[in-house]
């Protein structure tokens, strides 16, 4: 039996927009699968939360990861290239999820090794359609590993 059954699903949502994160959680939260969101605003703090430093020393290791390019400190391309380069780490999916659509921006990630680039709407409707899709997708439909490191 998966672990995440009983526990939920652990995502990392880094992302520096109030709004944003407020939409993210509020469609997970509708949505059917049991999710344990946690949220950093930049790149430093969500290097911090996976190599566990700090504060963030006894927070779950994500089983999935919702980066945002545009980000203070470091950006969401540094932090994708440092965790796919990271054995303990790379085997978290990662989900660029970002307003940008610019071919270089969708290049450069899946040559970092995103694992799926999204274009994030504007919209509420749609937004919340995103989330649903990636919940049943990538909680629901693949098979997540259970361990890193």
């Amino acid at each position: 039996m998966d672990p995440r059954q009983s526990r939920g699903h652990n995502i990392l949502l880094v992302e520096d927009n109030p709004g944003d994160v407020r939409l993210t959680q509020e469609a997970f939260k509708e949505g059917k699968k049991k999710v344990n969101l946690e949220v950093v605003m930049d790149g430093i703090e969500a290097l911090r939360y996976l190599n566990k430093e700090g504060e963030y020393a006894e927070c779950p290791t994500p089983d999935l990861i919702l980066l945002d390019l545009n980000l203070p400190k470091w950006d969401g391309r540094q932090v994708l290239k440092a965790i796919k380069s990271d054995k303990k780490l790379r085997s978290i999916p990662v989900l660029v999820l970002t307003t940008s659509n610019a071919e270089h921006d969708v290049i450069n990630s899946y040559d970092l090794h995103a694992n799926c680039f999204i274009n994030k709407p504007v919209d509420f409707d749609s937004f919340f359609m995103i989330i649903q899709q990636i919940e049943a997708f990538w909680l629901k439909t693949t098979i997540l590993p259970t361990s890193v490191g």
